[in-house]
């Protein structure tokens, strides 16, 4: 029995996911340029991530 190779949407919402994750390191310094547009762009980005992932 062979594993069916991942989706692309699979890979794009694990790199979203990567992406938010090395953000809440950065929140700090992202608050202070961003302000609550830091909190809005990492919800943005988790949810695009998951949403790719579910649709993979």
């Amino acid at each position: 029995m062979q594993t069916p190779d991942p989706n692309p949407n699979f890979w794009i919402g694990n790199g979203l996911l990567a992406l938010s994750l090395a953000m809440l390191f950065f929140m700090d310094t992202l608050s202070q340029m961003l302000g609550l547009g830091a909190v809005a762009l990492w919800m943005l980005m988790a949810a695009a991530g998951m949403y790719f992932m579910m649709k993979s």
